[in-house]
């Protein structure tokens, strides 16, 4: 069973990068709702799960310290390490290379821990295991399609866009296995979730949002980007 859980996150995330290839001339559309689904998982699923789970061992106010240090994390990388100068067209488009990767490697880890989540829930028990997988795998589709986008919308070709969606898809499977060599204090499980809802905050907002409305009609790219968010939240309701 949990391979078979891990063969459908890496199925999940591929299907869903490879629709936004197919559809790339749509690709204002699909940053849209990508940019609601990013923010929807950060605010819907990764900030509550951080809650519950640290709500035992750290006071609330340590959870948002983490949360902030996630976003400030992000901000510092992408603002001060991979400074953006407009001034060359060459260096513009290498510094949103960089963006892209980064953000790329950003979900990829994310889906890594996805991973472990799944193998810890099935060293505790199945059932709990299983409980875990539905909620990993509801947004695993997206993940697939906000990876691919970071990738291309910055300027990279399909070509890299395929080898991120590849390490994206194949992170929650060896976030699985991993669990059979090591274990992380359980105490410190929501912490992790906090920082990469702050990771996830930025990304949408920061990148995904303004690219997404950058010279193509507002209104419905809008539209896309609620519709995102509100169908990450009704998943994620559905799942538990």
């Amino acid at each position: 069973m949990l391979f078979i859980i891990a063969f459908a996150a890496f199925a999940a995330t591929f299907i869903g990068g490879m629709l936004a290839v197919r559809f790339r001339d749509h690709l204002h559309l699909i940053l849209g709702f990508s940019a609601g689904a990013v923010i929807g998982v950060a605010f819907f699923d990764l900030l509550p799960e951080a809650i519950e789970l640290s709500s035992q061992y750290f006071e609330p106010r340590f959870v948002t310290l983490a949360i902030a240090g996630g976003f400030l994390f992000y901000l510092f990388l992408d603002r001060l390490i991979l400074i953006h100068t407009h001034d060359e067209d060459v260096e513009h488009h290498a510094e949103n290379f960089k963006r892209g990767l980064l953000g790329a490697a950003i979900l990829s880890t994310h889906s890594f821990l996805d991973g472990i989540a799944i193998g810890f829930g099935f060293q505790i028990s199945p059932a709990i295991g299983i409980v875990i997988a539905a909620a990993v795998l509801t947004h695993d589709f997206s993940d697939g399609i906000n990876t691919v986008n970071l990738v291309l919308k910055n300027g990279a070709g399909r070509a890299t866009a395929y080898r991120w969606l590849f390490v994206d898809a194949l992170a929650p499977v060896l976030g699985v296995l991993s669990t059979l060599l090591f274990t992380i204090p359980e105490r410190l499980i929501g912490i992790v979730l906090a920082v990469f809802a702050g990771c996830f905050i930025y990304l949408g907002a920061s990148d995904l949002i303004p690219e997404s409305h950058h010279r193509h009609p507002r209104v419905l790219t809008t539209v896309m980007t609620i519709f995102g968010a509100l169908a990450l939240y009704v998943i994620v309701s559905i799942a538990g």
